[in-house]
């Protein structure tokens, strides 16, 4: 299995902990950190928009991409969500291999 982290901003952390909560629960996501204080600034709709926001640090597997995108995309507040994933290149051996246990 490929190790995978998924990153996804919410609008609050109430959001981000029932989807955090979902995601481990149904075993498509080993652990989900929820990170507050993240600014960002973006186009939306032709306007510049300046949000405060938390920052999902979901870590999955490439075979349970899917899985997470949809339920992220099922449980989320923005009609466009960030859900993006990067590999996990190198990692401590038994911590990747307990994230690997965790989602089977």
């Amino acid at each position: 299995m490929n190790e995978i982290i998924v990153l996804c901003t919410v609008d609050s952390a109430e959001s981000g902990e029932r989807i955090a909560a979902a995601l481990v629960e149904s075993r498509d996501a080993a652990c989900v950190n929820i990170i507050s204080g993240v600014r960002s600034i973006y186009r939306w709709e032709g306007k510049l928009c300046r949000d405060a926001e938390f920052l999902l640090v979901i870590k999955s597997v490439a075979d349970k991409f899917e899985a997470v995108r949809e339920q992220i995309r099922r449980m989320h507040t923005y009609q466009v969500p960030e859900v993006i994933a990067v590999p996990i290149a190198f990692g401590d051996a038994d911590y990747l291999s307990w994230l690997r246990e965790s989602v089977n």
